[in-house]
């Protein structure tokens, strides 16, 4: 994936920064293009699940100028630098970050579009660090414990947005069938047009046509500069 150019940790974009020095789940192109791809628009609150530095809850703060945005973050040094990264922002008045474990979070109101750039991937070997471990890994949050709490927090016509590994699409896509949810807009990402893509974006509702087929993002050219069309994503944050 394109790398995001930072100073010892710290990752400025257009409207704010981002300090992930003491995160589990570190800034990377993961989260951007989720919090660029993802369709906020219309919604009044919005939901990042496993939030790490705060970076998603802010892209979807500074795309929506009015709602609401919870981030909710399981790991502590995570949640209160996610907090420190929002007061730091333009956005502080209407982000709040939650440290709880996701499976327990409860809220008198539900969400109009919930993101998760999933704090696990399949990889067979764990971490040697703990923190990085559990912010990579799905022992500490599988798939169904996900799709749990999104099919409880999601309004009735919301969207759940995630960012997958391609080999964990058809796992999790089955399962949230199983849960409610139906795939509706899928976009395959691919690092360089010469390799298999590496990376899926899906949005779930519990209503609308079942996508097929689905869009395709490239994010790299021949030379390993930035696409047209990724630049154009994600236009708006990088500098």
């Amino acid at each position: 994936m394109p790398k995001i150019s930072y100073l010892r940790g710290m990752f400025r974009f257009k409207q704010f920064t981002i300090l992930d020095d003491r995160c589990a789940h570190r800034v990377g192109t993961d989260g951007v293009l989720l919090g660029a791809w993802a369709d906020v628009c219309g919604a009044r609150r919005i939901l990042d699940i496993g939030t790490g530095s705060g970076l998603v809850a802010l892209m979807a703060a500074q795309r929506n100028p009015v709602a609401s945005v919870v981030g909710v973050e399981v790991d502590a040094a995570s949640a209160r630098q996610a907090r420190e990264n929002v007061l730091r922002s333009p956005f502080r008045e209407r982000v709040v970050i939650v440290e709880a474990d996701i499976r327990e979070f409860r809220t008198e109101e539900c969400f109009d579009c919930i993101l998760c750039n999933p704090p696990f991937f399949t990889e067979d070997t764990l971490s040697p660090n703990a923190q990085r471990a559990r912010a990579r890994h799905a022992e500490g949050l599988r798939f169904a414990d996900l799709l749990a709490a999104a099919c409880r927090l999601l309004s009735p016509r919301g969207r759940f947005y995630v960012i997958l590994p391609s080999n964990a699409e058809t796992e999790f896509v089955n399962q949230a069938f199983i849960s409610g949810l139906r795939m509706v807009r899928r976009c395959q990402v691919r690092t360089v047009q010469r390799k298999a893509p590496k990376r899926v974006m899906i949005a779930f509702s519990r209503e609308g046509t079942i996508a097929l087929g689905g869009e395709e993002l490239l994010l790299q050219n021949a030379d390993g500069s930035r696409s047209t069309e990724y630049s154009d994503l994600t236009k708006d944050f990088y500098l």
